[in-house]
């Protein structure tokens, strides 16, 4: 059996979140001591350590009980859902970046944030070697294996929702 100390320090949780936790049915402890204290099997250990991985995910405290709740434990829909709200949150930052980047007006800035543009990303590969048409292979090919990846990619050099159709387009012909 487990104190509530012990989980704590082993979460690095505060006392009060385990309270809460109890007190919202998420994580009860399975038995008392006889001065009434809170005592935590190995199950309710491993239930912590699910909480705490489904919160590092960004699930919501209401979602990650529905999760642990369900019979089957699938929570596959659920996190696809969750990777699909990611997605469109890095889209909508990517474009927040480009934006910032392009108020500013300092080409020195693109040298030191992590951001690449397209110029950049096609100096790269022609020093390395490739030609047009290579390029327009490795396009091909990421489209075919990786449609929303590319998708990202290309939002991510800061390309318009335009050109990024029309490199799709011939590349989904291709």
């Amino acid at each position: 059996m487990y104190t509530i100390g012990q989980l704590v320090k082993q979460f690095e949780l505060s006392r009060s979140t385990l309270l809460y936790y109890d007190k919202i049915g998420l994580l009860q402890p399975s038995a008392r001591s006889a001065a009434n204290y809170r005592l935590y099997t190995k199950d309710d250990l491993q239930r912590m350590s699910q909480i705490f991985l489904y919160k590092e995910a960004g699930l919501s405290l209401e979602v990650i009980a529905q999760i642990l709740d369900e019979q089957s434990n699938q929570p596959t829909a659920i996190l696809e859902q969750r990777l699909n709200q990611l997605n469109t949150e890095i889209s909508q930052l990517r474009q927040q970046q480009q934006l910032i980047i392009e108020l500013l007006g300092k080409e020195s800035l693109l040298r030191t944030s992590r951001v690449m543009d397209k110029a950049q990303w096609v100096a790269i590969l022609k020093a390395s070697g490739m030609d047009e048409q290579a390029m327009k292979q490795w396009h091909i090919e990421f489209e075919r294996g990786l449609p929303e990846a590319h998708q990202d990619f290309l939002e991510s050099l800061g390309i318009g929702q335009d050109e990024i159709g029309k490199i799709r387009g011939w590349a989904r012909l291709e």
